[in-house]
């Protein structure tokens, strides 16, 4: 049987910011992550500011800024006619007053590959976590099956579940989340286009007739949250894809030339949206932070971040235990406590953005209506740093811990 200090399941962002930094503060750490690879389509493509300030104190800064991204500067809603900018990141303080629009795959790649360099970090890819280990009612490692399908333990002080809104440790656990009312699922779709309908790297969300979606101008394509009502995917979908290309372009000004691409319905991807929270994070050496923790409605492409900067957290608080080989019940109970406060506000402010969008898709807020809210910003320009400062640093952000720091 294998053993590690840290067992982490899932190398999402969660998994492998947590994993990079407990290496550097030289702790063996095994990262196990089911798939050969982190390139998925419609994942979490933003990268908030307050992550990038994280970054540069790790020393990644300047190869994060290699990558080729565009820079999402202001969030512009539109109903019917009426446009409002929703957040201005240019008001927000610090260096970096955008929103990198990043696929999530380069993300990752860069954060494995400095935690590479740690001597105590080990990732494993292809391996699929099938349950826990128990020792008198504590966790102690899990089972797993290597990419051979060849099953195996691996032994742990500490497991931390950072596998996503589905998961398996946290079901193994007897963990379950309360889940919150969503009014919403969406289609993803790509579509590409002439050049020129965004500005680089802007994100529009239009509401109008029954209809709402948020588009991003990823270069050279259009990356396309389309909003339905909850659970109406299936009936939907049984109108010719036609219907939907002319939805589509009637709601972001696209003709034929436009939503030919989108060429049946294979190409448009369900995101069932879900929101909830576990009321307890942890069990006898385990911890769930990230959408392990907390689901997140992607409202704001919040979700990301949050789980970085519970890693960061959690790094900060379980290292020394960790080292020491003490970590228990109560180190674990304050990395819930640090980071809920942070969780619930996002959770709070989510809730009230459904309520607009529910009005928006079942028809009752009027087209041309902004609602007052977001009239106020239109008046009072300098609360639009204040809504961009909430989505693009928020409450109680993280910084790195001194052992990590480059």
């Amino acid at each position: 049987m294998e053993r590690t200090t840290c067992c982490i399941v899932g190398g999402g962002p969660a998994g492998m910011m947590l994993g990079l930094l407990l290496a550097r503060a030289g702790i063996e750490v095994t990262v196990l992550e089911k798939h050969g690879d982190f390139l998925r389509d419609f994942r979490g493509d933003t990268v908030h500011p307050s992550t990038l300030h994280l970054l540069d104190e790790l020393g990644l800064g300047e190869k994060f800024a290699e990558l080729p991204f565009p820079k999402m500067e202001e969030m512009r809603m539109q109903f019917g006619t009426a446009s409002v900018v929703a957040a201005d990141l240019r008001r927000i303080p610090g260096r970096h007053k955008y929103i990198a629009m990043v696929p999530q795959w380069d993300f990752l790649d860069l954060l494995a590959g400095a935690a590479a360099a740690e001597p105590s970090f080990t990732l494993r890819m292809r391996t699929t976590v099938t349950g826990l280990r128990r020792e008198d009612g504590r966790v102690t490692g899990v089972h797993y099956t290597d990419e051979n399908g060849t099953p195996g333990e691996l032994a742990a002080d500490l497991t931390v579940a950072c596998d996503g809104r589905h998961s398996l440790v946290r079901q193994e656990a007897g963990l379950h989340p309360e889940e919150l009312e969503v009014p919403m699922d969406v289609w993803q779709v790509r579509v590409d286009g002439p050049r020129g309908g965004l500005k680089d790297g802007r994100v529009l969300a239009r509401f109008g007739h029954g209809q709402a979606a948020v588009t991003m101008d990823r270069g050279d394509y259009y990356q396309t949250s389309y909003l339905i009502k909850k659970g109406s995917d299936k009936e939907l979908r049984a109108n010719d894809i036609q219907w939907f290309r002319d939805r589509l372009g009637a709601l972001c000004g696209w003709d034929g030339s436009v939503t030919d691409g989108i060429g049946s319905w294979d190409d448009v991807k369900l995101l069932e949206v879900s929101m909830g929270r576990l009321r307890r994070w942890y069990r006898g050496g385990l911890l769930c932070i990230g959408d392990a923790a907390h689901t997140m409605s992607p409202v704001g492409g919040v979700g990301v971040n949050l789980a970085v900067q519970d890693a960061v957290a959690a790094a900060r608080i379980l290292a020394g235990p960790l080292r020491d080989g003490t970590v228990c019940v109560h180190d674990l109970a304050r990395v819930q406590k640090r980071r809920w406060l942070p969780m619930a506000m996002v959770q709070k402010s989510q809730a009230g953005e459904h309520a607009v969008l529910r009005a928006v898709l079942e028809g009752t807020l009027a087209p041309d209506t902004v609602p007052p809210a977001l009239r106020l910003l239109q008046k009072v320009p300098p609360l639009r740093g204040v809504t961009a400062y909430l989505g693009g640093i928020g409450i109680r952000p993280e910084h790195a811990p001194d052992f990590a720091r480059a």
